[in-house]
């Protein structure tokens, strides 16, 4: 499961996002634009929800409009985590999705274009979140 930001969005990278997920012969099985709620989100980022951080990933996330996608392949979730490169921009590789995308704000605060699954346990669970007609989708 990979979200495209508001921040991807507005920055008009959801075409740059699925070409190197097709360039990799991944198959994209769901894709649509969305506006996240605060339901939406609790239930995406439950781990969070009690962070002091938090309203500030809720904030950002309902910013505009984000694009969630599902991706399957052999070893997606492992290889999009190398697409997208680490969390922090600045930190992430030339030609990642995160380092050639994305950029961190001297007061700290990161716009890093894409977030995606960690595992399909976890993936299984977003796809739930944002595709519940498709809840029965998984990726490899």
């Amino acid at each position: 499961m990979i979200l495209v930001k508001p921040d991807g969005v507005a920055s008009g990278h959801i075409g740059d996002v699925i070409s190197r997920l097709e360039r990799r012969r991944f198959t994209i099985d769901g894709l649509k634009v969305v506006r996240a709620t605060r339901a939406q989100l609790q239930a995406h980022y439950p781990q969070l929800v009690d962070k002091p951080f938090y309203h500030e990933i809720e904030d950002y996330m309902m910013s505009g409009p984000l694009v969630a996608i599902i991706a399957s392949g052999t070893g997606i979730v492992a290889d999009f985590h190398k697409m997208a490169g680490v969390t922090k921009p600045e930190e992430a590789a030339c030609g990642t999705i995160r380092g050639d995308f994305g950029r961190a704000w001297p007061d700290g605060s990161i716009l890093n274009v894409v977030h995606s699954s960690d595992s399909p346990e976890t993936a299984a669970d977003e796809i739930k979140v944002w595709f519940p007609e498709l809840a029965d989708v998984e990726e490899d």
